[in-house]
């Protein structure tokens, strides 16, 4: 693996010493770092690493999930500030080397005062040196000078300045080694003063690649938040002078065209429950008149059912949710089921869907071969459709006051039952507790990795951050069961849970 190599996460990584070559040329520290094509978060990662601001978006799950993992697990040294109270744009302190020329050597004024003062005794050395030597060593040198002459001035049997070895030959007597010792002191001392000149007098080189680090701090990563594209409203300016009583088998283009195909992908492979069930329609047809909701149909037990489709580059969202409702309600007659198909969703919307009542309300993960016609098959087998669980939590108030949090996994619909059935704790990846939940944001103050083997979760952050971490605590870290905690001031917990596919689910308690 060369220099520049290192072990792939995702299949068009990029090297990251060569975003780190990048971004040191073009930015300052504090600068913000745009990258639309995310992958495993190599910019991101490498921006916070050399503090600067980052926003990376792409439109895989799989690849958010994997950028967001990387980031949240990763440690950073801390490079000390050149002026710590104007934070980053003050920029770091750098190492900085003198910047040698020609130029700046032959400009020098001290070389020939050096030169004038410290040879006298370079040559008293040499001298001392050559009268050391026996006459062997000597006849030797002028054996050797026949056959190779040089120039100079002097005895020929007398070593020059220049012939002197770096080493002492082990065909010279010790006698000589005092001397030989001698001659190479005083000729590094001139060297050293000269080098030491030369670099006081040439102009000083900046090492942005090489910042000063503490050694008593240690960085992770800042706060950092994972947005979706909000739901689009405005419609382009040829569907927009479209006449507002039009046929419903009118012909389809762009958003419009791309639901109809999944709404005849999905009456033809019908919804993949758990352990094999299906949910089949017997028949689905384009719904007129509705902006959030996209089709209506029966299925094959009969009852009415309405499909919202999410947006193709974006998760659900939470306002797409409410105008389905809204819309739903006023249909007639009122649907037994709405169906909420989408490649991602937003938690705040799937918590609200989990919430629904009066009706019964789904979530439906859409495979992402169907953004890809080259990838779907034309068979009514293809899993382009399965149903999403709902969070199975429970909340147990104590005997000492305190409350507890125990999670049991996903329930999942029963599309034989028509009910829902828990799907246990087995597939949960990792979730999260927060006690104190505003309705506002998430703020975890228990994360718990019940899937990570000996080496990972809680143990790998560990080894990452170089931190100390109570290993009993860390033990209570890898269950579904939380630790005590007081209620908040809202009275409300949130629990995530993360499945192994990195689909995620919320869902919020209110504690009386």
């Amino acid at each position: 693996m060369s220099g520049f190599g290192r072990k792939k996460q995702y299949v068009v990584e990029t090297s990251e010493k060569v975003i780190e070559r990048c971004l040191l040329m073009t930015t300052d520290p504090g600068d913000l770092v745009l990258d639309p094509t995310c992958g495993s978060g190599t910019t991101a990662f490498v921006a916070e690493k050399w503090g600067r601001r980052w926003i990376t978006c792409d439109t895989s799950r799989v690849a958010v999930t994997l950028a967001k993992q990387r980031l949240m697990t990763a440690s950073y040294d801390y490079y000390e500030l050149r002026y710590p109270h104007e934070g980053l744009r003050g920029g770091f302190i750098y190492k900085t080397v003198p910047h040698v020329t020609l130029k700046s050597i032959a400009n020098n004024p001290e070389i020939d005062e050096i030169h004038a003062r410290m040879q006298p005794a370079i040559v008293a050395a040499l001298g001392n040196l050559n009268e050391a030597l026996p006459a062997s060593v000597r006849a030797e040198l002028v054996e050797a000078r026949v056959k190779h002459p040089s120039t100079g001035s002097g005895r020929t049997d007398e070593l020059r300045e220049w012939e002197v070895p770096f080493e002492f030959p082990e065909s010279w007597p010790d006698s000589a080694r005092k001397a030989f010792d001698t001659f190479h002191d005083a000729r590094q001392a001139m060297q050293r003063q000269m080098d030491a000149s030369i670099a006081a007098h040439a102009e000083s080189e900046t090492l942005y690649d090489q910042p000063e680090k503490s050694k008593t701090k240690l960085r992770i990563t800042g706060p950092f938040t994972v947005e979706a594209v909000p739901f689009a409203t405005v419609l382009a300016l040829d569907e927009a002078l479209q006449p507002q009583e039009a046929d419903v088998a009118i012909a389809r283009s762009g958003e419009s065209a791309r639901q109809h195909s999944w709404r005849d992908e999905l009456l033809k492979t019908g919804i993949r429950g758990k352990g094999g069930q299906m949910l089949r329609f017997a028949s689905l047809e384009t719904l007129p008149g509705t902006a959030c909701l996209q089709a209506s149909g029966h299925l094959d037990s009969g009852e009415r059912v309405v499909v919202s489709f999410g947006p193709e580059h974006a998760a659900l969202e939470q306002r797409q949710v409410e105008h389905a409702l809204r819309e739903a309600g006023e249909l007639f007659p009122l649907p037994k089921m709405i169906v909420f198909c989408a490649f991602a969703f937003d938690p705040e919307a799937a918590k609200d869907i989990d919430s629904l009542k009066g009706i019964t309300a789904l979530k439906a993960q859409m495979n992402t071969d169907l953004l890809t016609e080259d990838l779907k098959k034309a068979r009514a087998s293809n899993q382009s459709f399965w149903l999403m669980g709902q969070p199975d939590v429970d909340v147990r108030k104590r005997k000492d006051g305190l409350y507890e949090v125990e999670v049991n996994g996903f329930d999942y619909f029963d599309t034989v039952k028509g009910e829902l059935v828990s799907g246990g704790k087995g597939k949960i990846a990792m979730w999260l507790l927060d006690p104190d939940y505003d309705d506002r944001s998430l703020f975890p103050r228990q994360v718990f990795f019940p899937m990570a083997g000996k080496d990972e979760g809680w143990q790998k952050l560990k080894r990452d951050i170089r931190a100390e971490l109570d290993e009993s605590q860390l033990e209570q870290f890898q269950g579904t069961v939380s630790l005590p905690f007081d209620a908040g001031d809202n009275r409300k917990i949130a629990v995530k849970i993360v499945d192994d596919r990195g689909i995620e689910s919320l869902k919020v308690i209110g504690l009386g």
